[in-house]
């Protein structure tokens, strides 16, 4: 070894020899080797089954209360459309006029017809108002007296048919005018004027009433069986005859002002769609709502007599499914898997896996493992906040059950 070599040796040893004691004096005197640290501190949430609301969401469309069609009840040549298309119009509003020419002049021939049928009848009255008494005293034959009675009756008779044709010539001129069925939105005429139309075989328009209005959805065949088992358990409770309150969530997310009831639910089950169909009536006095608007239907009145609900951020989801931890008598963290029901508020509502007293960790999984010793630092009433803590945190390979 040369000169220069021992020199830079001897040099580098006695710098380490140096810094050995500054680095030294960086360690607290009291820290303790990694393997003796304290159990990690968990915040938990102790489970209290309590009556919760229950809603229920789905999308529906909305429908007039009254989809009229508009049709001729006479043939003829359309003159002149009364109504201003996509307008309300008024229940016997005119929405058009049909020729009525040709029923004018039936309806002249029918009362003529009428004044000869009364003609001949006060005819047939005087004569037989004439053989009367020379019946009675035997100056007529019994043949004439019965003739001139049956002449009588035979023309009351006719009197009474020109009376019906009258009636049906003076109906068929009141159909040349159509006339509104109900008050509502009109719709695109079908038939402008010039047009002939066969009667009731041609559409001419049709009328929606939007106040009120329905909504229409379909609730699953899957989610029925569920709401039907959770009934029969006793988890759940339904307000009487399904008259359930129904809320509006409207395209651009605000919710419409009116709520309304459910006034249908199809037994039947679509053979297309898997679905039952329910409607719901809402008041719609502005005509904010139009026929075929896609909107969230919200539906309340049910309620969860003893419902389980842990905060979101309690609720991981693993290989095998969702679950959550749970401080066990031993402070120990136990994995828990867990079924889950509905959202409700900023918490998911547990349908099995938990009991009443259960700790459920709610910050600080992070730090843990199944199995780990815990030290709960904070507890809260089920569904409540505790501290945030390492909310963000989760252990690699768990997530946070999304709603």
């Amino acid at each position: 070894m040369t000169s220069r070599d021992f020199s830079l040796s001897a040099t580098i040893a006695l710098s380490v020899a140096a810094l050995a004691p500054l680095l030294s004096g960086c360690q607290p005197a009291n820290s303790e080797p990694r393997g003796g640290m304290p159990p990690p501190v968990v915040a938990v949430v102790t489970v209290e089954p309590q009556a919760v609301e229950a809603t229920f969401e789905y999308v529906g469309q909305t429908a007039g209360s009254r989809e009229v069609e508009v049709r001729a009840r006479v043939s003829g040549i359309v003159l002149k459309r009364n109504y201003r298309e996509g307008g309300t119009v008024k229940e016997g509003q005119s929405m058009f006029v049909v020729d009525p020419a040709p029923f004018e002049v039936a309806a002249a021939r029918a009362d003529a017809a009428l004044a000869s049928a009364e003609a001949k009848l006060a005819q047939a009255k005087r004569n037989t108002a004439r053989l009367k008494p020379l019946y009675e005293v035997r100056a007529a034959s019994q043949k004439d007296y019965d003739e001139a009675v049956s002449v009588e009756q035979v023309a009351e008779a006719e009197v009474k048919t020109a009376r019906a044709n009258v009636a049906d010539a003076q109906l068929n001129l009141r159909y040349t005018r159509v006339e509104a069925p109900v008050t509502g939105i009109a719709g695109r005429a079908q038939r402008s004027e010039g047009n002939y139309v066969s009667g009731a075989d041609a559409l001419l328009t049709t009328v929606s009433q939007i106040d009120p209005i329905y909504v229409l959805f379909g609730v699953s065949d899957e989610e029925r069986l569920k709401l039907a088992r959770q009934v029969e358990a006793g988890q759940l409770s339904l307000p009487k005859d399904g008259q359930f309150d129904v809320t509006l969530k409207l395209a651009d997310g605000s919710v419409y002002s009116k709520s309304g009831k459910v006034n249908f639910s199809d037994v039947r089950v679509s053979g297309q769609t898997g679905t039952s169909e329910a409607r719901a009536e809402l008041p719609n006095p502005t005509g904010l709502l139009h026929p075929g608007q896609f909107v969230r239907v919200t539906l309340k009145g049910a309620k969860r007599p003893a419902a389980v609900l842990v905060p979101q951020r309690a609720v991981l989801e693993g290989p095998k499914g969702k679950f959550v931890y749970v401080v066990n008598d031993k402070n120990q963290a136990e994995a828990r898997p867990i079924a889950l029901g509905d959202w409700q508020g900023e918490a998911w509502v547990v349908t099995s896996g938990l009991a009443a007293g259960d700790r459920v960790i709610v910050d600080g999984v992070m730090k843990i493992g199944p199995g780990a010793p815990v030290t709960v630092a904070a507890q809260g009433p089920q569904g409540t906040e505790p501290a945030k803590g390492d909310a963000s945190e989760r252990r690699p390979g768990a997530t946070v059950a999304q709603k």
